[in-house]
């Protein structure tokens, strides 16, 4: 079997990022002018890349992320098994220090192991992980698809990098992201392994 290539980028900038909002899988919010420089950037840097399918989730800033490759012509799948976690009663908000309380305990609890407990209102991690598996399993079911591109968001990246790399979920926050970042990653039939991690050298030259 051919070695499968994974490019796994974060969406780029929205005006919520930047805000300190919290969005999650509820908040369809779309991206800010840094973050459309940020994935033209990234277009820009990899548009020669032989992509054989683009995999995003269904909110607008994923999609925005790689519209680019979209325009080319190459094949693109929406997936909401993808989409950020529920944060719960916190979407939509500006994190007061109370709040950013109880969320840094919650991230301490899943540190420590119990990645099953949900965020009030929203998911837990296992829960994402869970719909995110349907997701992994198509898109290794398909050797034809050598070179593939997917768009997501933060907490569900690490999630799913988690799952791929046979991580504990409790270890899920080593996995650094930033927006538009790239980890890239080769499948063997087996096993995966980093390319790339969080790497941000096409953004060098967008300001922000």
């Amino acid at each position: 079997m051919s070695i499968k290539k994974i490019y796994l980028i974060r969406h780029g900038q929205t005006d919520f990022n930047l805000q300190g909002i919290v969005q999650g899988s509820g908040v369809d919010a779309s991206l800010n002018e840094l973050g459309r420089r940020q994935a033209a950037a990234f277009f820009q840097k990899y548009q020669h890349i032989p992509f054989d399918k683009v995999y995003t989730s269904v909110l607008q800033r994923s999609i925005q992320s790689v519209q680019g490759f979209i325009d080319k012509g190459i094949p693109h799948e929406q997936h909401d098994g993808l989409n950020e976690i529920n944060w719960g009663t916190r979407e939509g908000t500006r994190i007061t220090p109370e709040e950013d309380a109880y969320y840094h305990r919650m991230l301490q609890s899943w540190t420590e192991g119990e990645t099953s407990l949900c965020i009030e209102g929203g998911e837990s991690p296992e829960l994402v992980a869970a719909r995110q598996k349907p997701v992994v399993d198509l898109i290794l079911s398909r050797p034809e698809e050598e070179t593939v591109l997917i768009c997501m968001h933060g907490r569900a990246m690490r999630i799913l990098l988690s799952q791929l790399l046979r991580y504990p979920l409790r270890c899920m926050d080593q996995f650094e992201h930033q927006n538009l970042c790239l980890y890239q990653l080769d499948y063997t039939g087996s096993m995966f392994s980093v390319k790339k991690y969080c790497d941000i050298a096409h953004l060098q030259d967008v300001q922000v």
